[in-house]
């Protein structure tokens, strides 16, 4: 039996919830995951989980070894990174989760030079603004936007991001610019909604004060790409992300609007499980995804929630 591979199945079990699911985000049968499990209770003579049909849970022998587990495979990792001197040599498979937009607008166009100074790391990216469950997607880090509360997962702060408020000089001609937060009221929003239900708010700076407006749209969507879309066709004021609409302002295509009214910069940070550690393979990532962002706020490690996106 290979132990310390057998550590890090247990791990994943823990983490994911149940043996199906750990089975997927290893890549493995589920098959091979319950017979590593039932080899390491029978090496171990302790029963480390009670298992039923629906729910998985620690014994308290399996409480205690799963955390000298957690330490022991952290101070592997610890080891490795403080032993390697060429980074070009990590290797291994990195699962990272982000927004569509940055993943389409941000990443991906330059994900080539990633690719080119770690060759070794295979990268699987996903795209989606569903927030999920790091550990029990398996998930190894995700880039979230937005500010982030206190929970056990950890955080380094990467850049910012603006958000800009605009519209095409078509809408424009029909519809005089507004001069103030306050005069969006008079105007077509168009309306980005979550699956959390909860309305939409646009915040604004007002002689050193925020200023508020609530989003009352006659349209709106849940998808990035349909959303500039919308504002693209005319349908109206929308707000996106400056490294989404600055080609569009560039081009002529969209008009800033209340430039001076423009809330302080959105943080961006990548998220990771405290169980996993910063490995070499997540801090290469990290040390990359620093250089896409401008511009870069300090890396401030902090204690944050996987549920702001």
């Amino acid at each position: 039996m290979d132990r310390l591979k057998t550590m890090e199945v247990f791990v994943r079990v823990v983490e994911a919830g149940s043996l199906s699911k750990a089975a997927a985000t290893l890549a493995a049968p589920r098959s091979s995951v319950t017979m590593a499990m039932n080899r390491l209770e029978k090496h171990l003579g302790v029963r480390l989980l009670q298992r039923t049909t629906r729910n998985l849970s620690l014994t308290a022998d399996g409480e205690a070894y799963y955390a000298e587990c957690r330490r022991i495979l952290h101070d592997i990792d610890a080891v490795e990174a403080s032993l390697r001197r060429d980074l070009k040599s990590l290797e291994g498979r990195l699962r990272v989760d982000m927004p569509v937009s940055i993943a389409t607008s941000v990443v991906i166009p330059k994900l080539d030079v990633f690719r080119r100074r770690h060759p070794g790391i295979r990268i699987a990216i996903g795209a989606n603004d569903r927030r999920l469950d790091l550990v029990q997607e398996g998930i190894d880090c995700a880039i979230r936007t937005g500010a982030l509360a206190d929970s056990a997962l950890v955080g380094k702060r990467v850049g910012g991001f603006n958000w800009i408020t605009c519209a095409t000089p078509e809408y424009l001609s029909a519809n005089p610019a507004p001069k103030t937060p306050a005069d969006l009221k008079a105007h077509k929003l168009v309306g980005y909604f979550h699956g959390d239900g909860t309305g939409e708010k646009w915040t604004y700076m007002n002689d050193g004060g925020s200023e508020t407006v609530q989003v009352d749209s006659e349209v709106s969507v849940n998808e990035t790409s349909a959303y500039l879309s919308l504002g693209l066709g005319h349908h109206g004021v929308v707000r996106l992300a400056d490294y989404i609409v600055q080609p569009y302002l560039e081009k002529g295509l969209l008009v800033e609007l209340l430039p001076e009214y423009r809330p302080p910069s959105t943080p961006v940070s990548i998220l990771y499980p405290t169980s996993r550690h910063l490995s070499p393979l997540v801090r290469a990532f990290v040390d990359w995804a620093a250089t896409l962002f401008a511009p870069a706020l300090p890396n401030l490690d902090d204690k944050v929630a996987a549920g702001e996106a």
